[in-house]
């Protein structure tokens, strides 16, 4: 496939955002399984499964379904944006233009990027817990002073979790890769051992245990089973909503379509399977054990008082959570400010823009962000993110037909197929508006709360069909697919 020709305007164009070519794809099904393993085996896509078994007032079974399904959908979702950067070799940022106008486009890498940038500072936060429960069991420190909800040793692991990660984002996608390989695989090795140890230690009391969450007799939400059912999945889907919308980041790195839909499966209903299972089991053991149900897998290990299993764990739920930290919110964020200005800015810079704003919000998640809920927080993020979705999926497949003109992505000016209106589609930018608005109001307008946690939904099919509806009669036809 040509690159882009001699036609291709500097403000749109620099080597992080033009397309790849066949040969520069080393991405086979492997890689795309561990960006999803590492997503949900981070230390917050644990406690975020964890508290959907204890939320909802559904059986414990209903729950398990629901976050398997949610993997199910989430595949079908990445399937469809991941397409189009397998195809062109473009990441999400380049490809948003043909909805959005190659000036627009910018306006959804910015929503995402600031997304990103929150979920960046978070998971650091997340990360450094396991660093501060390695450094406690190696030194045998216990409490302390603390500021911002922090001990020094945690100030310390915040510090250690930030440098790692900007030092392995400036190495290579390759090396990010190499690291995502080892770490997804061993996480489930310690998983695996952790519920062992509890189910040694709790004795025949966890089946107990079990039942008890499976009757829902610990939740806190009284709406009805189909309702809640449907949460349960909302929730789990918003919180892939930020990796869902760039898919394309990764799947551009990627041999084949086929490789990326082998990825996609295994790495998503079967992954979410086995890793829900884990979490349900260990939280009911924490019953027996501790009087008290743990959903961070930190404060579990550091109760359970097993030196060795202790300092493994530490280790490897930081490299999980340190690894889709990376993928999901650090490279989408780097693409996405390099898109702002390609002429100035690169995505190495980019990525020291996102890690200087993440250090404060991942600073004040315990006193500040943390206090909205875990829930809350990741249903209005995704509902934000919703409807850019709906519309890049929506303009690509029902819009064009699955033809776009890879020279006109970086055409700024009135000839290129793009340019819209001064390189702005409003239509797109109105659709995303009315259903960004809406999607957010299902969250926190307390008349809709029987909507709450179908956020992500709601938003993705009300900006598609908006702007189905208001690009009716706009020439859809590339001059060069």
């Amino acid at each position: 496939m040509a690159l882009p020709g001699s036609g291709r305007d500097s403000s749109l164009y620099n080597e992080d955002l033009a397309p790849l070519a066949p040969s520069q794809r080393k991405w086979g099904w492997f890689e795309i399984f561990n960006v999803w393993n590492n997503d949900i085996q981070s230390l917050f896509g644990y406690s975020l499964a964890a508290s959907l078994f204890l939320t909802y007032g559904l059986n414990g079974w209903a729950v398990f379904a629901a976050i398997v399904l949610a993997g199910a959908f989430v595949m079908v979702l990445v399937n469809l944006t991941g397409k189009p950067s397998v195809k062109y070799g473009i990441p999400y940022p380049v490809m948003a233009r043909a909805s959005m106008g190659v000036r627009g486009a910018r306006f959804p890498a910015l929503i995402r990027g600031i997304v990103a940038i929150f979920w960046y500072g978070v998971q650091t936060y997340f990360a450094s817990t396991a660093v501060a429960l390695l450094l406690n069991t190696l030194l045998g420190i216990e409490g302390g002073a603390t500021f911002l909800g922090m001990t020094a040793i945690g100030w310390i692991s915040y510090f250690v979790v930030c440098l790692f990660q900007i030092g392995l984002f400036m190495m290579g996608i390759d090396w990010i890769a190499k690291f995502l390989n080892w770490a997804g695989p061993f996480v489930y090795v310690v998983m695996f051992a952790l519920m062992l140890v509890i189910w040694y230690q709790a004795g025949n009391g966890i089946f107990g245990a079990l039942g008890s969450i499976f009757e829902g007799d610990t939740a806190t939400d009284a709406r009805g089973p189909i309702a809640a059912f449907i949460a349960v999945m909302g929730t789990m889907i918003a919180y892939f909503a930020a990796v869902v919308i760039n898919f394309g980041d990764f799947s551009r790195f990627v041999t084949t379509e086929g490789e990326m839909r082998k990825g996609n499966f295994w790495g998503l209903p079967v992954s979410i399977a086995v890793f829900s299972f884990i979490a349900l089991f260990v939280t009911a053991g924490t019953v027996v054990l501790f009087g008290e149900h743990l959903v961070n897998p930190a404060d579990i290990v550091e109760r359970v008082d097993n030196f060795w299993l202790t300092l493994i764990a530490a280790f490897t739920f930081f490299a999980a959570t340190v690894g889709i930290n990376l993928v999901a919110n650090f490279i989408p964020p780097a693409y996405d400010i390099a898109n702002l200005a390609p002429a100035h800015i690169s995505a190495r810079m980019g990525g020291i823009i996102t890690a200087v704003i993440a250090f404060f919000i991942g600073a004040l998640w315990v006193p500040l962000i943390s206090t909205i809920g875990i829930a809350a927080f990741v249903d209005t993020l995704g509902a934000v993110l919703a409807p850019l979705y709906g519309i890049l999926v929506a303009d690509y497949y029902l819009v064009r037909k699955q033809q776009v003109s890879l020279d006109d992505l970086y055409v700024a000016g009135p000839e290129g197929a793009y340019h819209y209106t001064e390189g702005w589609n409003m239509k797109a930018i109105t659709a995303f508006a009315i259903a960004a608005v809406f999607s957010v109001m299902t969250v926190w307008m307390p008349s809709l709360v029987a909507l709450s946690g179908f956020g992500w939904v709601i938003g993705a099919v009300l900006g598609g069909v908006i702007h189905v509806a208001l690009m009716r009669g706009q020439n859809p036809v590339a001059r060069s697919a």
